[in-house]
């Protein structure tokens, strides 16, 4: 490529690429010299981490879900400068004490958890297709957490996860205890202890969760038709109208308002396999049931 202009109107000038406009310009007199350059830099787009490292041209975005917020020194392993000339030794050792120091910059014991936090908050957003803001939002609940320290005592897991479950219900993404519980391997009540034990730490205030947010979910899972999911939906859409709604488990209410609506569409779904797929028993369905009846003065035959 040209060092100067080489036209006869200047000799000056070095030449300015602007990579937005595509051209290669004369700086001196402003002569465009090349038009629509192509870019040989690597793809900007990426659908996961593996491919945005190998196809970007700039570096990851800052956020709450990357240990060092995405900010992170790096030292490279080759003793060479910009220009690609061999350092020389003083430099050298310098550049090794550099890379030892900043080794253990990051094994410090708050990176370390963190570090081990959000590996498994990755793992669990694949699992269960959780959008950004809720991840940004877990990482945001969990550093308070662990600035904190209630992790001792308690493991890492439980109180990621419980800050994942305090997430969904801020954000109002439909995740049980149950979900979560089963995505990471960890008994439903030592989840929930953790949850109840960060709530108070923390003094959060989370709203209930609203029960037609799991319909489409569970109308899914036992394979009825649309016609069962909007009845469903107007059950329980009565239900909070007349008010009897509130206090109840939602999976509880889901289930039954479900129940109710197959028998008014003639599809064959016991109590028991719709209580099986909420998580609740077929004992809070039937006197859930029971009262959608009463309350909503229903003539539905079982």
């Amino acid at each position: 490529m040209f060092d100067k202009c080489k036209l006869n109107v200047c000799t000056r000038g070095p030449l300015v690429t602007d990579n937005d406009a595509g051209e290669i310009f004369c700086s001196s007199c402003g002569q465009v010299l090349i038009e629509k350059i192509v870019s040989v830099g690597p793809e900007s787009r990426s659908f996961d981490l593996e491919q945005f490292n190998d196809k970007s041209r700039t570096g990851a975005k800052s956020s709450l879900a990357i240990h060092d917020m995405g900010l992170a020194t790096s030292i490279g392993s080759l003793d060479k400068d910009a220009s690609g000339n061999s350092l020389s030794g003083y430099m050298k050792n310098t550049f090794n004490r550099l890379r030892i120091w900043d080794s253990r910059s990051k094994s410090k014991g708050n990176d370390s958890n963190l570090r081990q936090a959000f590996v498994l908050l990755d793992t669990m957003k694949s699992q269960l297709s959780l959008p950004d803001n809720v991840i940004e939002e877990t990482a945001y609940i969990y550093r308070k957490a662990a600035a904190l320290k209630l992790t001792r005592g308690r493991g890492i897991s439980s109180i990621l996860y419980a800050a994942l479950y305090a997430a969904c219900r801020k954000t109002a993404t439909p995740r049980t205890l149950r979900d979560i519980a089963k995505a990471g391997n960890i008994r439903k009540g030592d989840l929930a202890t953790a949850y109840r034990t960060m709530v108070q730490s923390l003094d959060l205030k989370l709203e209930p969760y609203d029960p037609v947010e799991f319909v489409t979910k569970i109308c899914s899972m036992i394979d009825v038709s649309e016609t069962t999911r909007r009845n469903a939906l107007n059950l329980l859409l009565k239900a909070e109208d007349v008010g009897f709604s509130i206090g109840k488990n939602p999976m509880s209410l889901v289930a039954a308002a479900v129940y109710l609506a197959t028998c008014t569409t003639g599809e064959k779904k016991t109590q028991v396999a719709i209580a099986k797929v909420c998580g609740v028993s077929n004992v809070s369905v039937r006197n859930i049931t029971k009262l959608f009846k009463v309350k909503l003065g229903l003539l539905i035959e079982e």
